[in-house]
């Protein structure tokens, strides 16, 4: 059942516009991720869902209600911002419970709520201060609290961790993911951030210019993105792309020209009948390629070892070669040195194709 539904919601800002004819729906339970570089839209679109902006054209639903005129207050939704909001004068824990206030909850029930919401959110020791007090990232754990607090029917999210130190943002993506798995409540959250995206949602949209770019788990996106935009979005480092001449099509099985690099053999997902005339691009995750001796029967191409990043779990080599310079990621205790001749074998299952207009084929 669709809890949140978005029917061509346009938002102009001028002669700009933010969010164009876009649809949208999200299932009563799920947890939606939004995502996508500054600029897509993604935070207008969530402020459209909240009733902070007006909607352009197009039509809003929550709950089956059509909430496109209605003031933010009655749409029964809790938003939490990527600025703080606080009220200064408060205490943490009036903060907190101040919707519970407003609503006319008794005190005993308004202190039990917000030392359940503290305690959550390791904010025990810090109830009697003011925002004043406190570090950024305990501003925007109180910010959170205010949120949670009222048990909403959607929670709103715009980009609630940025503000906080990375220990800390593992920890409270742990805790909003707990939280979501305990009241399966809807939320929209909205993110720059692929591994908060991928870890928290059910369901990802990634927003490029405005637009829906793919919407899918985030698996789906990761396997299957629909275009080289989402391609090279998702995945850190980002995938690799070369420019490649299709020779030969049969089927699901393409032969590509690398240029100086040779031939390679891949799949494509629906199949091309005829060898399509101009550059088409393969796109390899730095994943997908292993690195070999030069000369090596599966090698697909050769390079030299410019860069090589040792992060303790991984080690990515940035790699210069005939079609460009490409990253690959490979085990930590890779014996590779800077300036070493390697050869370079790419799991050709594993790689995408692209047409000259960007979309996976």
């Amino acid at each position: 059942m669709d809890h949140v539904e978005i029917k061509g919601v346009t938002k102009r800002f001028g002669q700009v516009e933010a969010v164009n004819r876009l649809d949208l729906s999200v299932e009563k339970g799920q947890f939606c991720a939004l995502l996508g570089p500054s600029g897509c839209g993604k935070s207008t679109l969530l402020r459209l869902i909240a009733g902070l902006e007006a909607v352009t054209e197009g039509q809003i639903f929550i709950d089956g209600r059509d909430v496109t005129n209605v003031a933010p207050a009655k749409r029964s939704i809790a938003m939490v911002f990527q600025s703080y909001a606080l009220y200064p004068h408060m205490s943490v824990r009036d903060n907190i419970s101040f919707s519970l206030d407003v609503a006319g909850v008794a005190k005993s029930e308004r202190t039990k709520r917000a030392d359940e919401i503290a305690q959550l959110l390791q904010l025990e020791e810090l109830m009697d201060r003011r925002p004043s007090q406190l570090s950024g990232g305990q501003r925007q754990r109180v910010a959170i609290g205010r949120a949670l607090v009222r048990d909403p029917e959607v929670f709103l999210f715009d980009e609630p961790l940025s503000n906080l130190d990375a220990k800390l943002r593992v920890q409270m993506r742990l805790e909003i993911a707990k939280l979501h798995q305990e009241l399966k409540a809807t939320m929209i959250y909205v993110t720059h951030d692929q591994v908060e995206a991928m870890t928290l949602a059910d369901k990802v949209v990634v927003l490029d210019s405005g637009q829906i770019s793919q919407v899918g788990s985030p698996l789906e996106l990761y396997n299957q993105p629909a275009n080289k935009f989402v391609a090279s979005f998702i995945g850190s480092p980002a995938m690799n792309f070369i420019a490649a001449n299709p020779t030969e099509a049969k089927g699901l099985s393409v032969t590509l020209d690398l240029a100086q690099a040779g031939n390679i053999n891949v799949k494509t997902r629906s199949g091309i009948d005829n060898a399509p005339a101009g550059t088409m691009e393969l796109g390899i995750r730095p994943e997908h390629i292993s690195i070999c001796a030069v000369g090596d029967p599966k090698m697909t191409l050769s390079g030299t070892a410019r860069l090589i990043e040792r992060l303790g779990n991984g080690t990515t080599v940035y790699v210069d070669t005939a079609v460009g310079q490409l990253a690959v990621q490979t085990d930590s205790e890779a014996p590779v040195k800077s300036s070493d001749t390697i050869g370079l074998a790419f799991d050709s299952s594993r790689a995408h194709l692209f047409s000259s207009d960007a979309i996976a084929v």
